[in-house]
Order: C-alpha cells, then structure tokens, then sequence
C-alpha cells in the first residue's frame, strides 16, 4: 500500500468535528463577536450619528494621516524589502546573518520602546535635539516622526515575505539570463520580480494593514494633538477616554472595515496565487 494514498491522519470523525467546532468556538468568542460587538455599538444610536462621527473634522484629519503615514511607510518598505531579499537570497556575503537578525529586530522590540528610541534621538532633549531646533526642523510630536515610527515597526514584512520565496526559487534562472547577456535590471525585472510577484503583493498587503493599524510607536510621537498628529487608532483612544463610545466605535469600525478591504486584497492575492501554481 503507497502510505501517500491513504488519510494524512487517522483520528476519528467525532475528533475531528470536535477540533473543527473548537477552532470555530475560538473563532467567534475572539474574532466574529467584538467584530460585531464593534458595529452594533457604533451604530447604536443610528446612522446619523455614525457618519457624522467619520466627517467630523478630527476624523478626516486623522483618517489623512493614517493614509499619508502608510502611503510613505510601504512604497518605502516595498524599496528595503526587495533590495533585502534579493541580495539575502541571491548573494553570500559577510554578515549576512547579522541583516536578518536585524530585518527581525522591529518583531522582537515593543512598539512603545521603537518610539520612545526616536523620541531620544530626535526629541527636543535628544541627540539630534539641538540641531534639528538651530534648523527649525520637527520630527518629534510631528508627522515626520509618525512616519519614521510606522516605517520601524514594518520593514520586516515585505522582506521576509520574499526572501523565503526568492530561497526556494535558487539562483539558476538569474543564472541563466546572465549567460544570455541580461544585465542586472533585466534580469529583475523579466526574471526576478515575475516569479515573486505574489509574495510581493501579499507583504505590500500585510505591511500597509500594519501601517494603518499602527498604536504603541506612533502614540509615543505622536504627542497626541488633534487634527494634526492623531491617526485614526489615535483618535480612538482620545473619543474612548472622552466618554464618547459611540463616536469611539463608529472611528473603530472605519478601521475595521480598512481591515476587511486588506483581508479580501490578502484572499484574492492567495487565489491567484494558488490558480498560478495549480495552472499546467
């Protein structure tokens, strides 16, 4: 008997419904109710009231910068993440595993110790205080230091998303164009980036849902001021503490459904993925 045709395991169909209604027990006490514990709340007191909580001007100004701080955080992400993983995997060289340990090390530091290790370099005490104050720079309790946070605490995902795939696909195609007289930029741009493509969009997904979900580093430079340095988790916290539920959760529920949007993006991304690779 070949072992590959016969079931993966062997418990019995009482075992695995159990394991299968445990994981949806799980599922739903922790994800689908606060989820819907979200939206009831927010719409608790009707539409009206929801929207004008979204348009209010603290909002939009907070919905602004979250879009503004993950629209400079990525692209900047998606630049490392792909220099990172193709000289990781394509290349040996010293220190090689000094760069990943140090591509892993936003992963292993709280959020809040990134922001406050920004706050002592370019706060108004810090190393760089003195100077960025003679240039009438701000980067502290500033947008630039929102950005600055949010980049820390995402780089990891899109190099580590592709220096697994670009491992596993070896250097031999590379190789090859190489000896038909591709030049570096051909070679990535007609043989490398097409074979990861997908695990190039999905870390782009992953790390802009980080982006925009973004609380402990951004709060400690943000300095908390309204409708300048407030992203929308931000914002949340401040309705929260202001006894404003219902505004508190109608701005949760926009960042909920900023994470819906990922989610079918990371869905659609895995798809097309699996279609490639199944396709003959």
């Amino acid at each position: 008997m070949n072992l590959q045709d016969g079931p993966a395991t062997r418990e019995s169909p009482l075992a695995r419904w159990l394991l299968v209604g445990l994981a949806i027990a799980f599922m739903g006490v922790l994800l689908i109710l606060p989820l819907a514990l979200v939206l009831t709340e927010a719409l608790s007191k009707g539409v009206g009231v929801w929207w004008a909580a979204l348009i209010e001007p603290d909002a939009r100004a907070a919905l602004r910068l979250t879009l503004t701080a993950a629209a400079i955080a990525v692209p900047a992400n998606l630049v490392f993440g792909v220099s990172a993983a193709w000289c990781i995997a394509k290349f040996e060289f010293r220190g090689k595993q000094l760069l990943l340990t140090l591509i892993d090390l936003p992963f292993a530091i709280s959020p809040v110790i990134s922001g406050l290790i920004y706050v002592l370099l370019f706060g108004l005490q810090g190393w760089f205080g003195e100077w960025l104050r003679m240039h009438d720079l701000r980067i502290i309790f500033a947008v630039p230091g929102i950005v600055l946070a949010t980049i820390f605490v995402t780089f990891p995902f899109v190099a580590r998303e592709l220096i697994a795939v670009m491992q596993a696909q070896g250097t031999d195609e590379e190789e090859a164009a190489a000896t038909l007289g591709a030049n570096g930029w051909q070679t990535f741009f007609r043989v490398t980036l097409p074979n990861i493509k997908w695990a190039l969009l999905y870390g782009v997904v992953l790390c802009n849902a980080r982006a925009m979900g973004e609380f402990g580093a951004v709060s400690v430079v943000s300095g908390h001021i309204r409708g300048l340095t407030n992203t929308l988790p931000l914002h949340v916290e401040i309705l929260y503490n202001e006894y404003n539920a219902v505004a508190a959760f109608a701005v949760a529920s926009l960042l909920m459904g900023l994470a819906l949007v990922t989610l079918l993006l990371k869905f659609f991304i895995e798809a097309r993925a699996t279609h490639e690779v199944n396709s003959p």
